[in-house]
């Protein structure tokens, strides 16, 4: 067998290998039709990979002279082991997808219109890319409407079951369409029937629904400006917080932590937050977790939370919040350290009568932030400690943890 010399122009610039399916971009160069793709869409990059010049669209050509040359060519080399490559199927168009959108909203030919596009929109970031721009997000979103403004008591065993259906099916798809931030804003603009259909849908769904609804609130949150957030319902906090206790997946956990971190500084929702039980459910949730990242986003969102004087009264009803929180410091990482002394911060400035100083020397809080003067620490961290240690000094000073050479230098508070 001799050896094969593939022809330059066979080659796909990008992938190096022989191109499947070869498509044309504006700037004239040809790549493969998958690569091509996965640089535009999955990418996101907006220049030629060669020529580096900018794509003012993304439309790609297909080279058919060339696939046939390709294709000619591989034929002809069979008997030198080359794979015959097969002609690809067209791709999907705006078309196909609009007839789909309209069969969606057909109850004779909606599931079977929403398994086609389910199944199209999985098969590349391109066909996700045409469902969006065919005006899918809204017609989707509106089916979860219809879900969640349906009274159970009204519609038929038989509906309800097909309108759950619809639903689920309709939230997958957006979930795994991959929102552009320009899609999520203009979902943005009915953010509170939006918002309304997935907390109807976290609060009846199943876990699976739950955290779908959970990742597109997350996504819709992060594109609204902060004075959108001031307003948020109290039902919002509710089902975050009933995610984090169910503890649905790590994905969803993570989710529901980074909407409080994004809503919980803005209006009163540190106190809604509150009174949906989050300090809680973070401090076990903290007793349990070892996973850095989540960590850190747990002690952020208490962080935020004991702000408030509702955050901290709850933190300080749980028996363990104060140890918890103290055990954290320099054993997960410098952010996580610096969160922690501000938590504590927070409770000894606002919060600290004299059970709850006690209960810091008790638990070992005292000699942890201490230590946090002795090691390399950030500064405002070591600042926060040694603002803690200096107010409750007179209730301090004589322990046995506290060692004698740090706090002489504090003058004893009266």
């Amino acid at each position: 067998m001799e050896e094969v010399v593939i022809p330059h122009f066979f080659v796909c610039p990008i992938s190096l290998e022989i191109m499947r399916d070869p498509v044309t971009v504006s700037t004239g160069i040809t790549y493969d039709r998958e690569s091509i793709e996965r640089w535009i869409f999955t990418s996101k990059n907006k220049t030629c990979p060669i020529t580096r010049q900018p794509l003012p669209d993304t439309d790609i050509t297909p080279n058919h002279t060339l696939r046939r040359l390709i294709q000619a060519w591989c034929i002809a080399n069979a008997a030198n082991g080359v794979e015959r490559i097969p002609t690809p199927r067209p791709p999907v168009d705006k078309a196909q997808i609009t007839k789909l959108l309209e069969g969606a909203r057909n109850p004779q030919s909606q599931m079977g219109s929403l398994h086609r596009l389910k199944a199209i929109a999985a098969e590349s970031d391109r066909n996700k890319r045409c469902i969006e721009a065919a005006g899918a997000v809204s017609i989707l979103a509106s089916l979860l409407k219809c879900n969640s403004t349906a009274n159970p008591e009204e519609v038929a065993l038989d509906d309800g079951v097909e309108q759950t259906r619809a639903s689920e099916e309709a939230l997958n798809i957006l979930y795994n369409l991959q929102i552009s931030e320009e899609g999520l804003r203009n979902l943005a603009s009915k953010k509170e029937e939006f918002i309304s259909s997935l907390m109807q849908i976290m609060q009846r769904g199943n876990d699976e629904s739950r955290a779908y609804a959970t990742f597109l609130l997350n996504s819709l949150f992060k594109v609204l400006d902060p004075i959108s957030l001031f307003g948020l319902r109290s039902e919002v906090f509710k089902q975050i917080v009933n995610v984090l206790r169910d503890q649905i997946s790590n994905q969803a956990t993570k989710a529901a932590l980074e909407i409080l971190i994004d809503t919980a500084p803005w209006g009163r929702n540190r106190v809604k937050a509150a009174e949906a039980g989050a300090v809680h459910v973070l401090i076990e949730l903290l007793l349990d977790t070892q996973e850095k990242r989540a960590c850190e986003m747990m002690l952020v969102v208490l962080d935020q939370i004991c702000k408030s004087a509702q955050g901290r009264a709850n933190f300080l009803s749980h028996g363990a919040g104060l140890a918890v929180v103290s055990k954290k410091i320099m054993r997960v990482s410098p952010v996580a350290s610096e969160r922690a002394v501000r938590i504590l911060h927070s409770i000894a400035t606002f919060s600290a009568n004299s059970s709850v100083v006690h209960e810091m020397l008790q638990v070992g809080v005292v000699s942890k932030l201490c230590l946090v003067l002795q090691v390399d620490c950030g500064m405002k961290t070591k600042e926060k400690a040694k603002e803690i240690l200096i107010r409750h000094t007179k209730s301090w000073r004589n322990s046995s943890c506290v060692p004698i050479h740090l706090l002489s230098s504090f003058p004893a508070r009266h």
